[in-house]
C-alpha cells in the first residue's frame, strides 16, 4: 500500500500469479486500480483491501495469528479490532485496534479506556503480561469478470455499424431493352430518387442526339454515294 503524505491510502497493490493445471505459473503481474490483469478472457481487478490478522506473542508463547474484524464506525473511517486475552482462562484481556497496515496499533482495556500503543515489531507490557506483536497480515478484494460473449457483442457492433454505413451508399441500377425498333429504359435506386430520374433523363438525352448524329452521318454518306 501507498500512503500519501497526509498518511491517507494512496494506493493499493496485488500480486497475482496464473498457475496451470501442472501448478506452473503461466502469468504473473502487480495489479493496482485501474491497471487489471487480464489472462484468457478474464480480468483480475483490484476491488478493495482489508486488515485480515495480527499476529501476536504473549510473553514467550508461539506466534499466534488471531483475525482482526471491521467495526462498525457509523461511516467514520475503517477501523479493525482484534481481541487478545492475556489470562489463560480468557477472564481478561485487551483489544487491538488498528486502521492501517503502517503498524502503529492501540490497546485498549476491558473498560474501553486507551491503555498504551504498539508498533509491528516491538512489545509493550498489558495486564502483567509482554505482548509482542510481530505482524499485522493484510488481505486483498478482487474483483474477477469473465464475460465469453465480449467478442460476439464486437463483432455485431461491427456488422451493425457497417451495415449502416452501406445505407448512407446509393446503389442505382438502369435496365435498357430494345424490342421492335424501340428502347425501354428503366431503373431503381435506394435513395435520391429525384436525383436518379435527372440522370436517367440525362442518360436519355444523350442517346437521342448519339441517334440524331448517326441519322446524320448516315444521310450525308448516301448524298455523297449518289
Amino acid at each position: 500500500i501507498d500512503y500519501s503524505p497526509s498518511g491517507a491510502i494512496d494506493q493499493f497493490y496485488s500480486d497475482l500469479s496464473v498457475l496451470d493445471k501442472t501448478g506452473q505459473e503461466v502469468d504473473r503481474k502487480t495489479i493496482h486500480v485501474n491497471e487489471p490483469l487480464k489472462y484468457r478472457g478474464v480480468t483480475f481487478y483490484q476491488a478493495d483491501w482489508a486488515l485480515a490478522a495480527v499476529r501476536v506473542r504473549l510473553n514467550k508463547s508461539p506466534v499466534l495469528q488471531l483475525p482482526m474484524a471491521q467495526l462498525d464506525t457509523q461511516g467514520k473511517g475503517r477501523i479493525w479490532g482484534a481481541w487478545i486475552p492475556t489470562k489463560p482462562d480468557l477472564s481478561a484481556g485487551v483489544s487491538l485496534l488498528a486502521k492501517d497496515l503502517q503498524g502503529t496499533m492501540l490497546v485498549y482495556g476491558t473498560d474501553g479506556k486507551l491503555l498504551t500503543t504498539v508498533r509491528a515489531g516491538t512489545a509493550v507490557e498489558v495486564n502483567g503480561v509482554m505482548l509482542s506483536i510481530d505482524e499485522v497480515v493484510g488481505s486483498t478484494g478482487l474483483q474477477i469478470k469473465a464475460d465469453p460473449g465480449i467478442p460476439l457483442v464486437y463483432t455485431g457492433f461491427g456488422l451493425l455499424m457497417l451495415s449502416v454505413m452501406m445505407s448512407y451508399l446509393s446503389h442505382s441500377q438502369i435496365w435498357a431493352l430494345e424490342k421492335d425498333g424501340k428502347l425501354y429504359v428503366g431503373g431503381r435506386t435506394n435513395r435520391a430518387q429525384v436525383i436518379f430520374e435527372r440522370e436517367v433523363i440525362e442518360i436519355l438525352d444523350k442517346l437521342a442526339e448519339s441517334k440524331i448524329g448517326e441519322d446524320k452521318s448516315a444521310i450525308a454518306e448516301t448524298a455523297l454515294a449518289s
